[in-house]
């Protein structure tokens, strides 16, 4: 790839309306421009409706905080958190110039201006990782999507969480394989994780936010946080795609 969209590129606006839980409350509805060529990859996928589900339904305890988005592709978890009032990083790999462009994109297709967008590749401390404000909360969606990048994600991960102890890791992910497991990549960087079912955050349903997302995909939800020992000394269960 290289840094700029082609023009015979197609790129098509897609709509997703997140609904209040009751008549009372405004709907939400972004724009999330899509390249419509496979081998780019910058569209939305089922796990990133599902993440942007948990985020809107978190909405008031996002206000005014810090959020980075990680292999953020088309944004559509982190343009709802800034649209929600959240300080939004977008970030994806300092190697792919065409998704952070993308990245760009969806933010003035949703009138967005204060979103900073920056090259973040899993696994290296870069400067501009170790220079990102502190951070109370991380996303990434489908970042577990092939086996060989699942330990610098956790690497990224890590480091995040080490300079921001009280954050957390938001994460949903495309079941593909009952082989893949990040259980013991956890374990070793010393990080715990509990998943979240569905149900909870409204998001058990074929169609989510008026899109036929995530349709039949098995989608699961963690939140990743690092580890603490309980009081008995017995330590908390792991789970990963």
């Amino acid at each position: 790839m290289d840094g700029s969209t082609p023009a015979d590129l197609d790129v098509v606006l897609k709509r997703f309306t997140f609904e209040g839980s009751d008549a009372t409350q405004e709907p939400l509805t972004v724009s999330i421009p899509e390249v419509l060529e496979p081998q780019y990859g910058m569209y939305v996928w089922p796990s990133a409706v599902v993440l942007a589900q948990y985020v809107w339904t978190h909405r008031g305890e996002l206000v005014d905080k810090t959020l980075l988005e990680l292999g953020a592709g088309v944004s559509l978890p982190g343009v709802v958190a800034a649209r929600c009032g959240s300080r939004v990083v977008l970030s994806d790999s300092a190697r792919l110039p065409l998704c952070l462009e993308n990245c760009r994109r969806s933010c003035a297709a949703n009138g967005l201006q204060g979103v900073r967008v920056l090259g973040l590749t899993w696994g290296q401390i870069s400067p501009d990782l170790v220079l990102l404000p502190a951070l109370d909360v991380i996303l990434g969606s489908d970042v577990f999507y092939e086996p060989e990048d699942f330990e610098d994600v956790i690497v990224t991960v890590s480091f995040l969480l080490k300079k921001n102890p009280k954050a957390e890791f938001w994460t949903t992910y495309q079941e593909r394989s009952a082989d893949w497991s990040i259980e013991a990549l956890l374990h070793k960087w010393k990080l715990q994780c509990v998943r979240v079912p569905l149900v909870s955050f409204n998001a058990n349903s074929p169609q989510l936010a008026g899109s036929t997302l995530p349709g039949r995909h098995s989608v699961q939800m963690l939140i990743v946080s690092l580890k603490t020992e309980p009081p008995d000394g017995s330590s908390r269960a792991a789970v990963g795609p």
